[in-house]
């Protein structure tokens, strides 16, 4: 099987400046053996409207981890405090991009680079 990471976006070039949870869009790539990034599909995030009580509100850590459920990876440039319940209080792994490169290619490349071993073999 292979491995789904979720790409932050505003404008499908770039990672998203702002939050992983308020991008307007994910792109979901499936990760195999041949570590090749394959885009999958774009999800448009449905969650940017919940009216947070707080920053880093736990209604939105939810929701977002409801319209990911599917998706093993999160990557972003930024993450707000949600980025420890995603962490910590979900199957998921949350993936904070580092390098100077914050195209998605170079986010990925970075991953990749980092976590080698994520990348599980196909079914």
């Amino acid at each position: 099987m292979a491995l789904k990471v979720a790409v932050a976006t505003d404008d499908g070039v770039n990672l998203t400046r702002s939050h992983f949870g308020d991008a307007k869009f994910y792109y979901i790539y499936e990760l195999g053996p041949d570590k090749e990034p394959r885009l999958i599909e774009v999800r448009e995030n449905s969650t940017r409207d919940i009216e947070e009580q707080g920053h880093g509100d736990p209604r939105k850590f939810q929701a977002v981890i409801e319209l990911l459920a599917d998706v093993d990876v999160f990557i972003a440039w930024v993450m707000g405090p949600n980025f420890v319940r995603i962490r910590d209080q979900s199957d998921k792994t949350p993936f904070l991009v580092r390098g100077a490169d914050k195209t998605i290619t170079g986010a990925l490349r970075e991953f990749l680079e980092k976590h080698p071993e994520m990348v599980r073999d196909q079914d």
